[in-house]
């Protein structure tokens, strides 16, 4: 019987026990990717890849491929040797992020990341929901709650994200109907529409303007790429808003813990039960 685990224990790696085990029985609980990402370890696709790497271990098996199914009350897993903590409540912070940070917590390069401005006194293993790119600022949601990350960055779920951005070039109504149809970008062998799904002149002077925007996706470097097709270039691009969250009362480099009343909203957009929120 085939299982997709490697049957090999830590003092023996790659050399079989002569047992196997049957993680694909969906009854064990809970998907081991969910776990890991409720354990803080990140988002539920960064934890597929750490499975990927060959780094993640249950009761000293190693986990060769998905799906796969734990028992987190009696497993013991491990990531890199290490085992997890299943943490019971959850950090949810709020960061202006400034421009000139990069999002991701792994930057051999050592510029300054997003996390590196947050000396949260819980010590949570926070990560990044979402991106902003290097030269792009605002609001950015930290946290160690893997489940809600998912959700919240899962298209199906279109939580509404505000941007005011500045542009060379005088944008005009011919333009923003071109925006609001959609242009075709490609993300490697595919090419698919990319929209606003509402945007508002704010200022339009001869050589730039000043516009808000709110999309309900979050491909690579959309807007600029969006923009960039119509000529004009992105000056400054800020995130201003996360559903109902806004960056009223911070200034680049603050944060802030999210309000109850702020992740019970958020909860409420990606269909997760509230009363569970901490």
């Amino acid at each position: 019987m085939t299982t997709g685990w490697n049957s090999a224990t830590p003092d023996n790696p790659g050399k079989p026990t002569g047992m196997e085990h049957d993680f694909r029985d969906a009854s064990r609980g809970e998907r081991i990717q969910k776990v890991l990402a409720s354990a803080g370890l990140g988002s539920r696709r960064s934890c597929e890849e750490l499975i990927s790497e060959g780094v993640v271990r249950v009761n000293g098996h190693l986990v060769a491929d998905l799906p796969a199914w734990v028992d987190p009350d009696q497993d013991r897993i491990t990531v890199r040797g290490k085992a997890i903590r299943q943490r019971t409540a959850r950090t949810y912070v709020m960061l202006f992020k400034p421009r000139g940070t990069i999002c991701t917590n792994d930057d051999p390069e050592g510029r300054t990341r997003a996390i590196d401005l947050i000396k949260h006194p819980s010590k949570a293993r926070l990560f990044p929901v979402g991106r902003l790119d290097q030269d792009s600022s605002g609001l950015l949601l930290m946290t160690d709650d893997g489940e809600l990350a998912q959700k919240l960055t899962h298209p199906s779920h279109e939580v509404a994200r505000t941007y005011e951005i500045i542009v060379k070039g005088r944008v005009e109504e011919s333009d923003i109907s071109r925006l609001r149809r959609g242009i075709f970008l490609s993300d490697g062998r595919t090419a698919k529409r990319a929209s606003a799904e509402r945007l508002q002149i704010l200022r339009r002077d001869r050589d730039r303007t000043r516009m808000r925007l709110i999309l309900r996706e979050g491909r690579n470097r959309q807007i600029r790429r969006m923009l960039a097709r119509l000529g004009f270039p992105v000056k400054k691009l800020q995130r201003t808003a996360m559903g109902t969250l806004n960056l009223k009362g911070l200034q680049p480099g603050q944060w802030r813990d999210l309000t109850t009343s702020e992740l019970r909203a958020l909860r409420r957009a990606t269909g997760l039960d509230p009363k569970s929120s901490r």
